[in-house]
């Protein structure tokens, strides 16, 4: 017979409706995947976009993509992790594919069953409730639960360095944080003394700012709606700091960089704002891409002004984060304290996950992590 675990799950059944915590079960394991018991997991714009059918992705279903936790069972053919580790989650890949072969995970052709499809590729399903399948295996994990099935590909150990830190702390750094990072780290490869402009300071904005005082670039400068974000940014490594209200954000920018900027960096998906942070290239400059736009948005750029100066616009995943390495590095920079994103975290206990979601969107917390407190840990009688 197949031995399922208990668990309790948060699931979303769209923007109608409010998560509701219940009780569900997990699937016996499979060779190459890992159990998890979650102890926090970051809230992310992404499980938004999946309430609000935005994203491919079918309802009602278990979200959750930034989680922590200690592996408590592992299937036959997983080495990397083993009970009792530490570990940290992120999206999943099939590790075959043309993209995965060159350690470009976050490009992997088969992205969607791996990650949205709700089920496994195989399609046979990792989450039960009242006996019959349920949607899960978000992003290889679905984290807002108490237990997950994840898969040797998309956990992460956490370092012996940081023994002594927090799980709950290091839990959102697997998804927003390692995008804003790696842009500026990994893909758009920001050079020293170089100047970059920030569209939006949200958690990954926050991160591509951090990232870009680590790389050496100067200015920094950061643009967004809300003042105190702004104050926050120019603790993090801004120099400069534009609220986005103003009409003369361009002018201000040409006046910060008269030669233009060196890098650009939107994470609001606002196509008007994408047009005009083109125009402030520099020759050689870079405009790198990460705000989830509508559909049916486009994007206009001069020809010659983009082919003669050797302008390039970037779109982003992930950061370009090949996971076992990259989550480390970000995880040292933070012991060092190069990378603070503890400062963009406010902690809510998983019961609470509605009003964290809404901690998010009004914008009072930039980054929520939920807690999975002891009472929930514990099995269903």
């Amino acid at each position: 017979m197949t031995t399922r675990t208990p668990a309790r799950a948060a699931i979303c059944h769209g923007n109608t409706r409010p998560f509701a915590i219940e009780d569900v079960e997990l699937d016996a394991l499979r060779t190459d995947e890992v159990r998890v018991r979650i102890l926090a997991c970051g809230i992310c714009h992404t499980d938004m976009a999946v309430r609000d059918a935005q994203l491919p992705v079918p309802l009602p279903i278990v979200l959750g993509h930034e989680g922590a936790g200690i592996v408590e069972d592992v299937g036959t053919a997983v080495t990397a992790v083993k009970p009792g580790d530490r570990v940290v989650m992120s999206f999943n890949s099939c590790g075959q594919c043309p993209s995965c072969r060159i350690e470009a995970p976050t490009y992997c052709y088969e992205f969607y069953p791996n990650n949205w499809s709700g089920v496994r590729p195989d399609g046979s399903p990792t989450l039960y409730r009242d006996g019959a399948p349920l949607n899960g295996n978000f992003f290889g994990q679905s984290a807002f639960a108490t237990q997950a099935i994840a898969h040797e590909r998309n956990v992460v150990r956490v370092p012996e360095s940081l023994a002594d830190t927090a799980l709950e702390v290091l839990a959102p750094i697997g998804c927003g944080l390692m995008t804003g990072a790696g842009a500026v780290l990994n893909a758009m490869k920001v050079r020293e003394g170089m100047p970059i402009a920030v569209w939006g300071a949200g958690t990954v904005g926050m991160a591509a700012i951090m990232a870009a005082r680590i790389a050496g670039a100067d200015p920094i400068i950061a643009i967004d709606v809300h003042d105190s974000r702004l104050a926050l940014a120019r603790e993090l490594g801004a120099t400069h700091v534009l609220n986005g209200r103003s009409d003369d954000v361009e002018a201000e920018i040409r006046t910060i960089c008269p030669q233009g900027l060196g890098y650009a960096f939107d994470t609001t998906g606002v196509n008007t704002l994408i047009e005009r942070a083109f125009t402030l290239l520099a020759p050689m400059g870079v405009l790198g891409l990460v705000g989830a736009s509508a559909p049916e948005d486009m994007l206009a750029f001069n020809e010659a002004s983009f082919m003669s100066n050797g302008r390039r616009v970037m779109g982003i995943l992930g950061g370009d984060s090949d996971l076992q390495t990259f989550l480390p590095e970000l995880m040292e920079h933070y012991r060092e304290g190069r990378f603070p994103f503890d400062r963009l975290i406010g902690f809510f206990p998983f019961e609470r996950i509605n009003e964290a979601i809404h901690a998010s969107e009004t914008g009072e917390v930039i980054k929520p992590v939920l807690r999975m407190e002891a009472s929930l840990q514990a099995p269903l009688a």
